[in-house]
């Protein structure tokens, strides 16, 4: 078990004085066995005229701000103290049965699994479902799950490289694989279609990533991509092991480095931070995005 802290700070700058629209924020981690939340605490600049909590369609806890007076500059501050459970080894028992590929999910699971297994992005020329497939070709006989799906998280770290964009929105997985380039969240949505194209159940997550060399109180050692800001994975759906975590940014497999914050079917449920404001076209400066995550914090077990 580790004790880790998030702090994640996103600042918007404006020329003059703007007016703000609702603001949805996805910032609260996922409690679950493996990750406990200990403290939260939630600053904004300038003060909401209210804040409301939910649970969406896939149970993420979301935050509705909306805003009375207007600023020059808004704040959101994060603040999220956890306890850490998860495991990075590979160590997840899958059902005998699904252990080699192919295989099918029981009765009882596929009419809730079904929309995460079909396809949601157009590949009319089927390059991702021939990139995928490739992997099972080259696969021995009979072919491993988790080795397939280990082959597939390595070759994007290996084969796809890694670029921070802030822009709006997830590049369709055909355009990645064509550019052989991406985001976290692009590559995550190109490994999650991949997935599907298979025949797997998959789910895109956001959350974020502890990467020790970025710890001052870490032992700075280990050095990977998407740490300091947002991070994008996936989760397949394994009978016997359940959802396990995928980062193709990285070519890892299980949740010791990963804080889940939503799971959702399409990266567009599972925006960390969006809003808008009333002013001019060229009001808009600049938005500034700081995550944090270190170790070694103090509180109650």
């Amino acid at each position: 078990m580790q004790r880790m802290r998030v702090r994640h700070t996103t600042t918007y700058h404006y020329k003059r004085p703007v007016s703000f629209g609702e603001h949805r924020l996805m910032f609260r981690p996922r409690d679950s066995h493996d990750m406990r939340v200990m403290g939260t605490n939630l600053r904004i600049a300038p003060p909401p005229a209210e804040t409301r909590w939910l649970h969406d369609v896939f149970s993420n806890s979301l935050a509705i701000v909306t805003f009375d007076r207007p600023a020059e500059t808004l704040v959101f501050e994060s603040t999220i103290d956890i306890a850490h459970y998860g495991a990075s080894a590979e160590d997840f028992p899958v059902a005998p049965y699904a252990r080699t590929y192919p295989f099918s999910y029981p009765a009882e699971e596929a009419p809730d699994l079904n929309r995460l297994v079909e396809r949601h992005y157009v590949d009319g020329e089927h390059r991702v479902d021939a990139w995928a497939k490739a992997f099972v070709h080259e696969a021995e006989d009979p072919v491993d799950t988790v080795g397939l799906l280990r082959n597939i998280t390595q070759a994007i770290h290996r084969d796809f490289r890694y670029e921070v964009r802030h822009a709006v929105g997830t590049r369709s997985p055909a355009k990645t694989l064509e550019l052989g380039t991406g985001s976290c969240r692009d590559l995550a949505l190109l490994m999650m279609e991949a997935a599907r194209s298979l025949g797997f159940a998959a789910r895109f997550v956001s959350g974020y990533l502890y990467d020790p060399a970025l710890d001052t109180n870490g032992t700075g050692d280990q050095g990977l991509q998407g740490g300091g800001n947002t991070h994008a994975w996936v989760q397949i759906y394994l009978p016997g092991a359940g959802w396990v975590e995928f980062d193709p940014t990285n070519g890892k497999m299980g949740g010791g480095n990963l804080i889940r914050v939503a799971v959702a079917r399409d990266p567009g449920q599972a925006i960390p931070l969006q809003g808008t404001f009333t002013g001019y076209p060229d009001d808009f400066q600049r938005m500034d995005v700081d995550v944090q995550v270190t170790t070694n914090v103090e509180g109650e077990g």
